[in-house]
């Protein structure tokens, strides 16, 4: 079991690696000189690199011997009941193109349970954080999900899969079209923690993708259900980070989405 204290300075460190990092993103927007492809269309550049050797070197500083689960440099794991979960720049695409949306996006893991999360968009100056049982913030100030209690009333988010031939970029299609005939409109930014740190502040009311990874979720979904959102998979199983799907929501549009999705799949 780890001490209040420990996870107080563990927080600390989270948000202090977070402002680093997005320090060095919004210093070098506009100014990458190199695009490398780990993958057909997926995309790396020397910021994303950057900012995780920061955020690498923030924990190692004070916790060395904590396993670190990195986008970039993979797992380094030790006999440590403490995970760090880092995406260091959750939308490059976006970063590389100039569209401001895009964040640094750090979770911590203790005994399999997350318990810290800080999302950072540096071009807006916005930090989300949240502690387990201790609510979710926005630059210091307590956000919740919205009240909306329509989905015809609703604005929500989704993301897609990069590879057009996959099945599930297909899903999604099928998917986003049938939630734009039910809400008012549906957005696709292409950062899925920010997306979710929206529904946690109540600009959007629900969200869902597939195929993402744990650094792209940890400390979103932390977040959002620190702000009172629920979140789940497709099938109303209980979420995971590790998992392939995600449902977050308010309370009442998450059921509704949770609903249209459990259909689409019989």
């Amino acid at each position: 079991m780890i001490e209040k204290h420990l996870v107080e300075k563990i927080r600390e460190v989270c948000v202090e690696a977070s402002l680093s990092a997005g320090e060095v993103i919004r210093e070098s927007y506009g100014k990458v000189k190199q695009i490398d492809f780990k993958g057909e269309i997926d995309i790396v550049t020397e910021v994303d690199k950057a900012s995780e050797k920061i955020i690498v070197e923030k924990i190692r500083d004070n916790f060395p011997n904590h396993s670190i689960l990195a986008e970039e440099s993979g797992l380094f794991e030790q006999k440590s009941s403490v995970k760090w979960i880092i995406d260091p720049l959750d939308g490059t695409t976006n970063f590389s193109h100039g569209y401001k949306c895009f964040c640094v996006s750090i979770a911590v893991e203790i005994d399999g349970e997350i318990v810290v999360g800080a999302v950072y968009n540096p071009m807006a100056d916005e930090l989300f954080t949240a502690k387990k049982f201790e609510g979710a913030f926005l630059n210091g100030e307590k956000i919740s999900v919205s009240k909306t209690l329509k989905t015809k009333q609703s604005l929500l988010c989704t993301g897609f899969s990069y590879n057009f031939n996959d099945k599930i970029f297909s899903e999604n299609i099928e998917m986003f079209k049938k939630f734009s005939n039910l809400c008012q409109a549906v957005r696709r930014d292409g950062s899925a923690a920010l997306d979710l740190c929206y529904v946690a502040c109540g600009r959007f009311d629900g969200f869902w993708e597939a195929d993402l990874k744990p650094w792209d979720l940890a400390a979103g979904s932390l977040i959002v259900s620190e702000a009172g959102g629920k979140l789940s998979d497709y099938s109303g199983n209980t979420f995971s980070a590790y998992g392939k799907e995600i449902l977050a929501g308010n309370p009442i549009i998450f059921l509704e989405m949770l609903e249209v999705l459990s259909n689409f799949r019989r």
